[in-house]
């Protein structure tokens, strides 16, 4: 079977044509600049995380004076600036966040998961603003267990400031569980 050879006039490139621009990100939705790190020219970027020994060891003794047995760390998150060869030109920081392991009695009682939470939220409040680096609020990663299973939530700062005043710590819990 021959097959006819298609002809068809090329037809010339599209153009663009810009008919409303779109705000850079940085811009809110009245046009207003909003505080954004700068970011170098000539970079790849990949997510990053970054230890931050000093608070790690001061947020780790002020959970540990309310529960010797916690863990807990911070670090920051953000995106590594990488050079053409692939190498990190510098780290530029998002947020503060903060991983918690703590041990309760009973993973299904919100009431006590909810009250750790407000102790853990009271201990990330005294912290001074100097001491966490990046514009937006960090995220809270909170792990319970009594052995296994362990029960985990997570949640930014801003959502925990957020919720309705007066809430129980069994409401607190479970509206951050469902964020």
């Amino acid at each position: 079977m021959v097959l006819p050879v298609l002809t068809r006039e090329a037809l010339p490139l599209p153009k663009l044509i810009a008919t409303a621009s779109t705000p850079h990100i940085a811009q809110g939705p009245d046009g207003a600049n909003t505080a954004v790190p700068s970011y170098p020219e000539g970079c790849g970027y990949q997510w990053a995380y970054q230890d931050m020994p000093e608070l790690s060891a001061d947020f780790l003794q002020a959970l540990q004076a309310l529960q010797p047995e916690a863990q807990g760390n911070a670090f920051a998150f953000g995106e590594n600036c990488l050079n053409g060869d692939g190498s990190i030109k510098r780290f530029i920081p998002m947020e503060t966040d903060f991983n918690i392991t703590l041990q309760v009695n009973d993973v299904t009682d919100e009431s006590e998961l909810g009250e750790w939470i407000v102790k853990v939220m009271m201990v990330i409040d005294a912290i001074p603003p100097d001491q966490i680096i990046g514009p937006r609020p960090g995220r809270v990663s909170l792990g319970f267990q009594p052995s296994e299973p362990q029960t985990f939530v997570s949640f930014y700062i801003d959502q925990y400031h957020g919720l309705s005043p007066g809430l129980s710590t069994a409401e607190i819990y479970a509206a951050l569980k469902t964020q």
